[in-house]
């Protein structure tokens, strides 16, 4: 017998053995006997339930700025509309979580003004480029470049919805 033709005949076996041994960990803790379990259910459930609300909330506002338009899209997802409106206000609690946890801020204008002025004054110096040739740093200095060029035109081919020109119909 070849060894994929043993480990096909094999499979539901070794997954019905695997499956018996997930539900024998967990017939073990029974819902009753730990309280933190049901803590973080519950705790599960009420983020759910704000979740919905909010969901609810800014669909009906997106509706009322949208018009007829916002409408016409959410009656275009049809049945699938619950779960992306649940999935996206999940994304974006989430998002909330990390953005508090790891302490995220936008940047002050001093910071970003004190960035593109360090920038502004290596580029526009002739030892800056003559060092960057000898030591090999132009190489990636050029790479930079066309990837922030790419990265532009990207952008206009999303902005004008058409890989080439616009489409004027």
């Amino acid at each position: 017998m070849s060894p994929s033709l043993l480990r096909q005949s094999a499979r539901p076996v070794l997954r019905s053995a695997r499956h018996t041994r997930i539900n024998a960990r967990f017939a073990s803790s029974s819902p009753g006997s730990n309280p933190q379990l049901e803590a973080a259910q519950k705790k599960a459930q009420d983020a759910l339930a704000s979740a919905q609300q909010t969901a609810g909330k800014f669909l009906q506002s997106a509706k009322k700025y949208a018009g007829p338009v916002g409408e016409k899209a959410g009656g275009l997802l049809g049945s699938y509309r619950q779960p992306v409106v649940y999935n996206l206000s999940v994304f974006r609690e989430l998002c909330k979580q990390i953005y508090r946890a790891e302490g995220l801020s936008p940047p002050s204008v001093a910071t970003v003004r004190s960035a593109y002025e360090t920038m502004w004054s290596k580029a526009s110096t002739r030892e800056f480029w003559q060092g960057a040739v000898r030591t090999g740093e132009i190489a990636k200095i050029g790479v930079y470049a066309v990837e922030a060029y790419g990265i532009f035109k990207i952008g206009e081919i999303l902005g004008r919805r058409s890989l080439v020109g616009y489409n004027i119909n």
